[in-house]
């Protein structure tokens, strides 16, 4: 690292070389209440400044307004960012709160196109699927992934929230990038089955949420008392009611290490993130959501923590002891299925 700038890791054999944290767009204009938009700006110069190159969106993001929020960031600097997008959720305008998740081919290039027109990008560097229809043969899905890849239209390929078995077959059809799923000091389910897979393809690892959504950070305690009503955390078990106040119990060890760094909590989430990439031997690119300026450099300084054996096993139990599951329904994402 150079003048503060994190250090860079190729994503994936064969994948593109990015810095060893992203960031995710989500937030930036959908799903966590009001947001100042001239500050979300600020936010993704300041990201690319301290080294971010992987910025995170998906045309399900606002229906595409997330899309269309950071496209003038990206053609400003296009050769010196990789823009990830996905498809694979599609919602009905007229029920936005009811949604589908469709992996056919028609769908897919219609996707594409629509993903393209909004960024006002000719290429989009790494194209994942959002979430895995389950009657469609996903050889099929990453058949016409890999089509868009010889149309140029494409670089890199991408899949979220799938199984081992999954990435398997999907790696035998075309090159694999990456692989995005739910990780942190909360949430360690993909460590059973997709971790293992991801390293033996040599397939670069894109935990969303390293945060918890905010909650490792201390930044909330319950989401029905101290978020916004258009704040979508408040439909997540784990963040409201009695589930919320077992779980904020569970932050003591980490900020008791955080404490001894002279760091913040999330700053200690996210490194233990980090830090995996070097114990289990892959490379590990989390992208932590904000809009804020300061936070992308909290976020940034926490790739330069390095836990101790003692703090890592302070912090090894958090998980098992969750209450709650991520979603309200599981059916969506791959732990419902393994």
């Amino acid at each position: 690292m150079t003048d503060g700038k994190i250090a860079k890791v190729e994503l994936g054999t064969g994948g593109p070389e990015v810095g060893v944290q992203g960031l995710g767009c989500m937030g930036m204009s959908f799903a966590y209440g009001p947001t100042d938009a001239d500050e979300a700006r600020a936010a993704l110069e300041r990201a690319l400044e301290l080294g971010v190159t992987l910025f995170d969106t998906a045309d399900m993001y606002g229906m595409g307004e997330n899309e269309k929020f950071i496209s003038p960031f990206i053609k400003a600097h296009r050769d010196e960012v990789v823009l990830a997008t996905k498809f694979g959720i599609s919602y009905d305008p007229a029920e936005p709160t009811k949604r589908v998740i469709r992996n056919d081919a028609p769908y897919i290039r219609q996707a594409v196109e629509g993903s393209l027109k909004r960024l006002d990008v000719d290429v989009i560097d790494l194209y994942y699927m959002h979430r895995r229809d389950v009657n469609i043969p996903i050889e099929e899905t990453v058949g016409t992934m890999a089509e868009l890849v010889r149309e140029g239209k494409v670089k890199h390929l991408g899949l979220s929230e799938v199984t081992g078995g999954e990435l398997r077959a999907a790696h035998a059809v075309h090159p694999i990038a990456a692989v995005q799923s739910e990780w942190s000091l909360f949430s360690r389910d993909i460590e059973a089955g997709v971790v293992p897979a991801v390293r033996e393809l040599g397939v670069g690892l894109v935990p969303y949420s390293p945060l918890g959504r905010g909650f490792l950070t201390g930044s909330f305690v319950d989401a029905d008392q101290d978020l916004t009503s258009d704040d979508f955390r408040r439909t997540m078990p784990r963040f409201t009611g009695e589930n919320a106040a077992a779980n904020a119990a569970l932050l003591e060890p980490v900020r008791a290490v955080a404490e001894a760094h002279g760091a913040s909590p999330g700053q200690i989430a996210l490194a233990w993130v980090q830090q995996q990439a070097s114990l289990l031997g892959l490379p590990v690119v989390p992208i932590p959501g904000t809009r804020k300026r300061s936070r992308v450099e909290e976020n940034t300084a926490a790739t330069r923590i390095v836990l101790t054996e003692d703090e890592w096993a302070v912090l090894e139990p958090i998980a098992s002891k969750v209450a709650g599951e991520r979603y309200a329904d599981m059916s969506f994402s791959s732990a419902g299925r393994e």
